[in-house]
């Protein structure tokens, strides 16, 4: 079966995905960590959409993966849309999940000015644990919350201001209409970081795409109701 290959947001993780690999029936899980995040935290990172697109189609073909299906969440999502861009070929099954097409996140919790000065301001390990709150509809008290603090506080400073100016100085909206690869659009329906707005525009704007809102639930709605969101990706998968 084709494999599916998992790509994280903004100080996110291949480990945040443990609990998909761990459903996964059928197919094989690839969780790319990017250039400066998770267990590749130790490289540099980069500092826009198109060249984290690049680096994880370079490294796909490095392992010898060709074809596949594809999910990106938050910053991954905007990173997927890139890479079906570059290498529509190679996309089977698309899901964009918690993501937008306008990388400057309008209603976004805070503005990502806001993020970069604060960010300089407080430190990376500060900044990782307040950011990383915001995912969960109940914060720090939401049962995933201290394993993906873990995650984001792996990041430095570099890392997380080059990534916001990756997401900043991005978008994709004007290639939505040309996207072909069958989609699935995911949101939690208390989403802090991507509001209503961004999904409707992914939803309307592919052509024949397909939506999901999880309800009760925030940005991370794989880790909050990951028995819903595996069933789901279960079965778009299968089709």
């Amino acid at each position: 079966m084709t494999p599916v290959v998992f790509v994280h947001g903004f100080m996110g993780g291949s480990r945040q995905w443990q609990g998909q690999a761990d459903s996964a029936a059928g197919y094989e899980v690839i969780s790319l960590d990017l250039p400066g995040f998770g267990e590749n935290a130790h490289c540099d990172a980069l500092d826009s959409i198109a060249g984290y697109a690049e680096w994880s189609l370079d490294e796909l073909s490095t392992r010898g993966v060709e074809r596949f299906n594809l999910i990106g969440h938050s910053m991954g999502g905007m990173v997927v849309q890139e890479m079906v861009a570059r290498a529509p070929e190679r996309i089977l099954r698309l899901v964009l999940y918690g993501t937008g097409a306008t990388g400057i996140l309008p209603g976004r919790f805070e503005t990502i000015c806001t993020s970069k000065r604060r960010a300089l301001a407080d430190g990376p390990q500060a900044t990782a644990r307040r950011i990383a709150a915001t995912w969960f509809l109940e914060r720090e008290n939401a049962a995933g919350y201290e394993g993906c603090a873990a995650i984001a506080e792996q990041c430095s400073l570099p890392t997380m201001l080059n990534g916001l100016d990756a997401m900043e100085n991005w978008s994709g909206v004007e290639r939505l209409e040309n996207i072909g690869t069958r989609t699935l659009v995911i949101w939690g329906d208390h989403d802090r970081t991507y509001p209503w707005c961004q999904t409707e525009q992914l939803w309307q704007s592919i052509p024949n795409a397909n939506l999901l809102v999880m309800p009760e639930c925030a940005h991370a709605a794989h880790l909050e109701k990951p028995w819903l969101f595996n069933s789901v990706l279960k079965d778009f998968f299968s089709i």
